[in-house]
């Protein structure tokens, strides 16, 4: 009943109106753990920033554009004017329980308890509450973000990999309840699929008796690139039981 594929899905207006240190707006650098994350640009133009070990990379977007980047690979979404994207992310829920790590400075990254108090949101407050919040958290990462940077153009890679190291730190009690998540979505979804490839090289139909319209509205959230509108494909609308 997941999303084909077992992915999630989210549309995503990059954040604007505020600039960071650097003077560019957008989103807050980050990096996933073990999902791969997809961007289809449907409006406006801006840049994806990117880090790994080869160093830092600007891709310009604008629509039609459909980028992806897999775990490890830092990522910032710039805004240039009225960026939207269609997120498609790996592993289902993974993103939502934590597969995500911000670029927070050193010594708050190697900390779990100042990384958890840098990154949480509040709960109940206002807008503005929320929205400042979210400005202090990416001020942070940004932070952290051009540290690695400056790094890399110096060819050291030392504080990437000391990010890589302190993130395994932080997911790592996390990993045995991400794979009962993985195995109830994408590995499930790919033995039902194995199931059907058998029964349709036997000549057997009857899967298809079974078929069914499903639907997720959006709920609105605050995300760590911009405002999102999230669809919860794990519990979907089934309009055709």
């Amino acid at each position: 009943m997941t999303f084909p594929g077992g992915t999630s899905i989210s549309r995503l207006t990059v954040y604007s109106g505020t600039a960071c240190a650097d003077g560019l707006e957008g989103g807050t650098p980050h990096l996933h753990t073990a999902s791969t994350e997809a961007y289809v640009v449907v409006g406006g133009h801006g840049a994806l920033q990117t880090i790994d070990v080869h160093g830092l990379r600007e891709t310009e977007l604008s629509a039609g554009s459909t980028v992806w980047f897999t775990p490890g690979t830092i990522h910032r979404a710039i805004n240039r004017a009225g960026l939207e994207v269609v997120v498609v992310m790996q592993n289902a829920g993974l993103p939502e329980a934590g597969d995500a790590v911000m670029t927070f400075p050193p010594e708050i990254v190697a900390d779990p308890e100042r990384y958890r108090q840098a990154a949480t949101l509040p709960v109940g407050g206002s807008d503005a509450d929320v929205e400042a919040a979210v400005a202090r958290r990416r001020e942070l990462a940004v932070a952290g973000f051009l540290q690695i940077a400056d790094a890399l153009r110096a060819g050291d890679t030392g504080p990437l990999r000391r990010l890589y190291d302190s993130a395994v730190a932080l997911v790592r009690p996390k990993a045995a309840a991400w794979r009962d998540i993985w195995e109830d979505t994408v590995a499930q979804e790919t033995r039902h699929t194995a199931e059907i490839l058998t029964a349709l090289e036997r000549g057997d139909g009857a899967h298809l008796l079974d078929s069914a319209l499903m639907e997720s509205r959006p709920e609105r959230r605050w995300g760590m690139c911009g405002h999102l509108r999230a669809h919860d494909v794990a519990h979907p609308i089934v309009h055709t039981p």
